[in-house]
């Protein structure tokens, strides 16, 4: 993966990457620019390249008063998983995520995420919740790194 690049999301073009990943992963929680704007704000955004090609995107979520643990999310377009992508993108957000709490690491899934979920559960990853945001039907999974 020689021409694997991962960049910090900061720019509209990058934002946008950004946001373009996250949308098509997420489809059921759909972010405006705006809202992608706030998250940058308070998150570390980052996205992946191979080459010119936007391929994954990830977030390092702080802890918070409802969160003590870091939170770490690699996503990676379906046609480029298997290629060490979200590997890349989840070893750095984590080592990032251990610089900002001593009360562990968590991730979120989208349930319907099956390649998500089985990339979490490989890397230790345990369920400890689900829950299904207002006006949707498919729920997100947490899970600890344990």
């Amino acid at each position: 993966m020689n021409d694997l690049h991962i960049e910090p999301a900061r720019g509209e073009e990058r934002l946008a990457h950004w946001r373009d990943v996250h949308n098509t992963i997420i489809p059921t929680a759909v972010l405006s620019p705006d809202e992608v704007r706030e998250r940058a704000g308070r998150n570390r955004l980052e996205v992946a390249y191979l080459g010119e090609v936007v391929v994954g995107c990830s977030t390092v979520r702080p802890p918070d008063e409802e969160t003590p643990a870091a939170t770490v999310i690699a996503r990676t377009l379906p046609e480029f998983r298997g290629r060490g992508v979200g590997t890349a993108l989840y070893e750095r957000g984590l080592a990032h995520a251990r610089t900002l709490s001593d009360e562990g690491v968590e991730t979120v899934v989208l349930a319907s995420n099956e390649d998500g979920l089985r990339f979490a559960l490989a890397r230790g990853f345990v369920e400890v919740e689900r829950y299904v945001l207002p006006g949707d039907t498919v729920p997100f999974v947490t899970l600890r790194l344990a």
